[in-house]
C-alpha cells in the first residue's frame, strides 16, 4: 500500500515537472513573483505571531498588500497566458499596464489605511 502511494506521488511529481517545463518563461517569472508575495505575507504573519501586533494597522496593511499583490499577479498570469482563449484579443502590454495601474491604486489605499 505504501509503495503504491509512493509510486503514485513520484508519477504525479514527474508529470507536473514535465508540464511545467513547457511553460513559457514569462509565466514562470510571474509565478516566482506570486510565490515571493505569498512568502512575504507569511513572514509578516510569523513575525506578528512571535513579536506581537502592537501597530495592528501596519500588520494588516502589510499582509493585505501581499495578498492583493498576489491576486493581481494571478490575474496578470491569466491574461498573459497564450493558452487562455478568453483573453486572446488582449495584448500583453495592456494586461501589464492594467496590473501596474491596479497595483498603484491598491498601494495608495494601503498607504491611506496606515494612517
Amino acid at each position: 500500500m505504501a509503495k503504491s502511494a509512493s509510486n503514485d506521488a513520484l508519477t504525479l511529481i514527474r508529470s507536473l515537472h514535465s508540464a511545467y517545463a513547457a511553460t513559457p518563461t514569462i509565466l514562470k517569472i510571474i509565478d516566482l513573483y506570486i510565490v515571493f508575495a505569498i512568502a512575504t505575507g507569511l513572514v509578516q504573519v510569523l513575525y506578528m505571531a512571535i513579536v506581537g501586533s502592537f501597530p495592528f494597522n501596519s500588520f494588516l496593511s502589510g499582509v493585505l498588500s501581499c495578498v492583493g499583490t498576489a491576486v493581481l499577479a494571478v490575474c496578470l498570469r491569466i491574461q498573459v497566458n497564450k493558452e487562455n482563449k478568453e483573453f486572446k484579443d488582449l495584448p500583453p502590454e495592456r494586461a501589464f499596464a492594467d496590473f501596474v495601474l491596479c497595483n498603484l491604486v491598491l498601494h495608495l489605499v494601503i498607504m491611506n489605511f496606515l494612517g
